[in-house]
């Protein structure tokens, strides 16, 4: 596949013409990655995941989230590349770390400790060589509660069932329906105003990926666009609130418990290549 930012590749542009017709929204031609562009976000997602799987061996009840925060650094530039977070929009580290009902933006900290019983949600973005990827994953410490835990699991199965409606030539929209409805079966609630988004060139780009959204709505997915799927599915209300202090930190309203998981899609002409998880 090849493109530039004013045109379609000759593969796509007749169906992008058709579906244009119909009313349906089409992405412009620069979100379409080129080949050579995919193996370059390939490379970053390999270093986002190896940094995941390193916090995946040292995370336990007892440590800092300043501690994950040192560990997500070292591991990035260790294979030559950037935390993304890191200086964004002056946010003042190199990861989120989002423990029980907060959301997402969690920052880390010397004082934040992880106990027995949390849950807590690593969001990591990557870096190398200009191109950005970016994947959050849940990990349970210790002894985690069945309700708990059942959270972190519908959550992750959330994510599954959205990336199952990612095949070109289908509306965005059919990816936040899916994942609602599951959500809404198991009593909780999905966070409408924070969603997925595209990456690969920049850390944030459209679309935007509302988890909540009603089947046959938004853009059109067409082969060689990358976004991210990232549910928060919140054990109660789907209410949050931003930390005045810091800017960044959002938290659950009524204080009960958010699971997070983020992974980054390639859509194919055939269907879809997960490239970050």
């Amino acid at each position: 596949m090849s493109s530039n930012k004013n045109s379609y590749p000759a593969s796509v542009r007749d169906n992008v013409a058709y579906f244009k017709k119909q009313g349906i929204p089409v992405p412009p031609p620069h979100l379409l990655k080129t080949e050579r562009q995919i193996e370059e976000i390939r490379k970053s997602c390999q270093v986002n995941i190896a940094v995941l799987d390193q916090v995946e061996k040292i995370v336990r009840a007892g440590i800092s989230t300043a501690e994950i925060d040192r560990c997500v650094y070292q591991v990035t530039t260790d294979h030559w590349a950037l935390p993304a977070p890191l200086g964004y929009e002056d946010y003042p580290k190199s990861v989120c770390t989002s423990i029980n009902d907060v959301i997402c933006h969690g920052i880390p900290s010397e004082k934040e400790i992880l106990k027995d019983g949390d849950i807590i949600n690593v969001d990591c973005s990557t870096i190398l060589n200009g191109y950005f990827s970016d994947s959050s994953r849940m990990y349970c410490i210790g002894d985690v509660s069945e309700e708990n835990r059942k959270l972190v699991d519908v959550t992750k199965r959330c994510v599954e069932l959205g990336l199952e409606e990612v095949r070109p030539w289908k509306q965005i929209g059919d990816i936040g329906a899916a994942i609602n409805a599951y959500a809404r079966e198991n009593g909780y609630s999905v966070v409408a105003e924070i969603g997925g988004h595209g990456v690969g060139l920049e850390f944030h780009e459209d679309p935007y990926i509302c988890h909540t959204a009603s089947r046959n709505t938004g853009m059109l997915m067409v082969p060689g666009m990358i976004f991210t799927i990232e549910p928060m599915v919140n054990m109660g209300r789907a209410g949050f609130r931003i930390d005045r202090k810091n800017g960044w930190t959002v938290t659950t309203l009524d204080h009960k418990p958010s699971a997070q998981w983020e992974i980054m899609v390639l859509v194919t002409e055939t269907g879809h290549e997960v490239l970050c998880w």
